[in-house]
């Protein structure tokens, strides 16, 4: 990339923003992240923070205004584990991403990358998942997102802008949510305690939350166009990755594989066919699944116990 393309990153205090910071910063960009919170103690040096409410239109409109950014990230979205599939709150998100990409079209900016969901896509579907499948989401959630994305597409359009739709499969890494599948289980065998999980049978995709985040970067920084599968590509078992985890940790006997309930309504199989992300993006993931959860094991073993 030539010149130093003022990019503007929301949602970076969050799981996926926070990696993209530096990985943004390392490809020159000028970068300007957005949260409510304050900034946590890693930014990396140059990052501008800025603590705006994007539900807030008045305040979302006088950011964009003033930055004038070249570049869009946008993650920012309601993201509250188990909940955000039926919350109330993917409604004011649907409406508050549609006007800052409008606002961002109007203030000059050129290049837009917006965090989309699997949830999209009809997951009774032929499996791998390409991104020209049929969508037909089950949760509000996943309606939201797609219904945001229709809207969106045609607001860039309107408006002269590239944009790109990172539709997001499965995840994990370090800071993870412990309510979510592998931090809860990393989280109980660093502590030395049981931890149950379903049979586990069900195949999912899975990809480092760095490597979600670069794949982002990548995105962005590409001229792709429309929606890209950000995932690995590679199915695997529930079971599989708690076993993984239970072997790093030495720790087999704390695994309580059946201890829970299978949801009646999970999909067998949930799986990205990623070769627009590969071959258009020229995007490839870092961290191998053993590795990464090795990395995420020692993550959680150096946290206090509090957590």
């Amino acid at each position: 990339m030539t010149g130093a393309a003022r990019v503007l990153v929301t949602g970076a205090s969050g799981l996926v923003g926070r990696p993209t910071l530096n990985a943004l910063v390392e490809r020159g960009y000028e970068v300007h992240a957005v949260a409510r919170r304050s900034a946590p103690a890693d930014v990396p040096d140059g990052v501008a923070w800025h603590i705006v409410d994007l539900l807030d239109a008045g305040a979302r409109r006088a950011l964009i205004g003033s930055l004038r950014a070249s570049h869009l990230l946008h993650l920012a979205w309601h993201a509250e584990p188990g909940a955000f599939w039926t919350a109330r709150e993917n409604a004011p998100w649907v409406a508050a991403t549609i006007g800052l990409v409008d606002e961002f079209a109007t203030a000059g900016g050129a290049r837009a990358t917006l965090a989309g969901t699997c949830a999209e896509y009809d997951w009774s579907a032929s499996q791998p998942l390409a991104e020209d499948a049929p969508l037909a989401p089950a949760t509000y959630y996943g309606i939201c997102k797609d219904a945001t994305r229709r809207v969106v597409k045609a607001l860039a359009a309107v408006g002269g802008i590239s944009l790109s739709w990172g539709r997001i499969f499965f995840l994990y890494g370090p800071r993870e949510d412990p309510r979510r599948l592998v931090a809860s289980v990393a989280r109980a065998l660093a502590a030395g305690e049981r931890a149950p999980t379903s049979a586990g049978m069900q195949r999912r995709d899975f990809l480092h939350v760095d490597d979600v985040a670069g794949a982002f970067v990548a995105l962005l920084a590409s001229d792709v166009a429309g929606a890209v599968n950000i995932a690995s590509g590679t199915p695997v078992t529930v079971r599989s990755i708690v076993e993984q985890l239970a072997e790093c940790a030495g720790r087999r006997d704390l695994l309580d594989v059946g201890a829970l309930a299978s949801r009646p309504d999970d999909p067998d199989e949930i799986t990205a066919d990623v070769r627009r992300l590969r071959d258009e993006v020229g995007f490839a993931p870092a961290f191998a699944l053993p590795e990464g959860l090795a990395q995420t094991l020692r993550w959680w073993r150096d946290q206090p116990r509090v957590l």
